[in-house]
């Protein structure tokens, strides 16, 4: 009989085996966690605001992504976009029909197809050096968002990291540069929490692997960034006057695209609040406001021409005593053409012409339609948008007795130079003005995470007036204060404390933004360069 010594090699052995580590995750795998990543980061977003599962969903996609080839990476990250817009963005289709709200969440599930492409891509260079696969994923998340944020038409910048991080810490770093640098930490913590957590792995083994995300992983990855964010200070760009402000939320007759159906209804609505505001004021209930805001659309008459529509504001101005910020829609400047403006109007002396400010960014395929006849033979719906609104030219500095506000409308609050703008001006006060009746709740406080985020982005307070919902006031730190209800009749008023200093991120406007998107671009170039030494190997 033959013995044989353990630990002598043997000869005959089979190769090895090729490193299971080394390989992507099974795709009957990949595509549940592609789609648990959408779902993880939808749950970040408000109404739910489950802020910590927005790196969480950013893990999940890189590790379906990861080691794949170009068309699966496309694949996963466009089930990633399905999974996470289409419920995000499912106010679009309360009124309009569902073929708007499928092709727009369509399109934005594209740009996370390239996310998908461009993470399968670098994967060389996360296996070439484990430590970079955090930065690496923060780069292209922030890659991926301005060209999301610019593209078709202007972009559309919802569903953007930094909107998810209302409540969380890292809301902070916001002050030193804006919403790119947010969307930068949250997803480098994603990344962290992902380098933390891959383990080898092997088909036969997969259930006793331990690769996926474990706790211990998850917790330290967080904490990190959380704990980072907690440093930046917030809130002290300077101090100001003190001034009270009031909030006029009229609400509308209906919901819906019919919102202002009934003539003057909803100016009506906002006049008779204003002028209840007024008796509480002249009872001493109340202190009487230095500034009075009205939402978009406040106005559903042209006040401008309509002599009834500018006498019911001039009463409401000079019975409450202070200066009203009306939204209004302006007919022209030509035939055909409408206005979506905010403008002052002065007890005693009524519109201030000089202080007018037009949208500058109109929404298309809402506020105007371009490419119109291909369009129509999408949807006849875009006839529903009888006239195109003008872009105004100027950002909305406006000087309201003893406050100089920057004024944004609606969807432009998501947009970061927009809002920049008027803070370079000179605005002391952010205000947003929005109309919020042809969608619902969910989109209203989506928007109110951005108000949140710009508030401490340049360290001045702010605040969000809705036709229906929810406004409310927002402090330097992001904090809320008197929100209201939706779809209700409320005036909150409240004392605020104007800002005059900058932020770094204020000062530094878009550069972040460039050197971060930059970056993703040299990481992609490096892979490319990775890519072509392996193929063509040793010589």
């Amino acid at each position: 009989m033959t013995t044989v010594d353990p630990d002598e090699k043997r000869t005959d052995a089979a190769p090895p085996r090729p490193d299971a580590a080394a390989r992507p995750l099974p795709l009957a795998v990949a595509v549940p966690v592609a789609v648990a990543a959408g779902l993880a980061l939808l749950a970040a977003f408000p109404p739910y605001g489950v802020w910590p599962l927005a790196p969480v969903g950013v893990a999940l996609l890189a590790a379906a992504a990861h080691r794949r080839r170009l068309r699966a990476g496309a694949g996963l990250g466009f089930l990633t976009g399905v999974a996470f817009f289409a419920p995000l963005l499912a106010w679009t289709n309360l009124h309009t029909g569902a073929l708007p709200w499928v092709l727009l969440s369509l399109l934005q599930a594209g740009y996370l197809a390239l996310l998908g492409v461009a993470t399968a891509w670098v994967s060389p260079l996360v296996d070439r050096a484990r430590w970079c696969w955090a930065p690496l994923t923060g780069l292209l998340w922030v890659g991926q968002e301005a060209l999301r944020d610019r593209t078709p038409f202007g972009g559309f910048p919802w569903g953007r990291l930094a909107f998810s991080q209302g409540d969380s810490p890292l809301l902070r770093v916001a002050a030193l540069g804006g919403a790119p640098l947010v969307t930068f930490a949250v997803a480098v913590a994603g990344g962290l929490l992902l380098t933390a957590g891959w383990r080898r792995w092997s088909v036969g083994g997969l259930r006793r692997a331990r690769w996926w995300l474990p706790v211990g992983g998850l917790t330290a990855g967080a904490v990190l960034l959380c704990a980072a964010g907690l440093l930046v200070p917030v809130g002290r760009a300077g101090g100001g006057a003190t001034v009270t402000v009031a909030i006029v939320q009229g609400n509308v007759p209906r919901l819906g695209l019919d919102f202002n159906a009934q003539r003057q209804a909803v100016l009506n609505n906002h006049v008779d609040a204003t002028l209840e505001l007024a008796g509480r004021v002249a009872a001493g209930e109340q202190p009487r406001p230095d500034l009075v805001v009205w939402p978009e659309n406040a106005s559903d008459i042209d006040p401008l021409r309509n002599p009834t529509a500018g006498a019911r504001i001039s009463q409401a101005a000079d019975t409450i005593g202070a200066p009203i910020l009306v939204g209004a829609v302006l007919l022209g400047p030509d035939a055909g053409q409408v206005r979506n403006a905010g403008i002052l109007w002065r007890p005693g002396s009524g519109a201030d012409l000089e202080q007018l400010y037009v949208k500058r960014h109109p929404v298309p395929f809402a506020e105007y339609v371009p490419l119109r006849n291909i369009a129509r033979m999408v949807s006849k719906q875009v006839d529903r948008v009888r006239a195109d609104f003008v872009a105004g030219s100027t950002p909305g500095v406006v000087r309201a007795g003893p406050v100089l506000l920057g004024d944004v409308i609606c969807f432009e609050v998501a947009y970061d130079e927009v809002v920049r703008d008027t803070v370079t001006g000179g605005a002391q006060l952010l205000v947003v003005q929005t109309n919020n009746a042809t969608f619902d709740e969910a989109e209203a406080r989506q928007q109110l995470a951005m108000v949140r985020l710009r508030a401490v982005e340049h360290g001045r307070p702010a605040l969000m007036a809705s036709t229906v919902g929810v406004s409310g006031f927002v402090g330097p730190d992001g904090r809320v204060s008197d929100a209201t209800g939706f779809n209700t009749r409320e005036v909150v008023v409240r004392q605020l404390r104007l800002a005059d200093g900058r932020t770094p991120a204020t000062r530094v406007g878009l550069w972040p933004e460039v050197a971060l998107a930059g970056l993703a671009v040299a990481a992609l170039a490096g892979a490319a360069v990775l890519r072509r030494r392996r193929r063509v190997g040793p010589g």
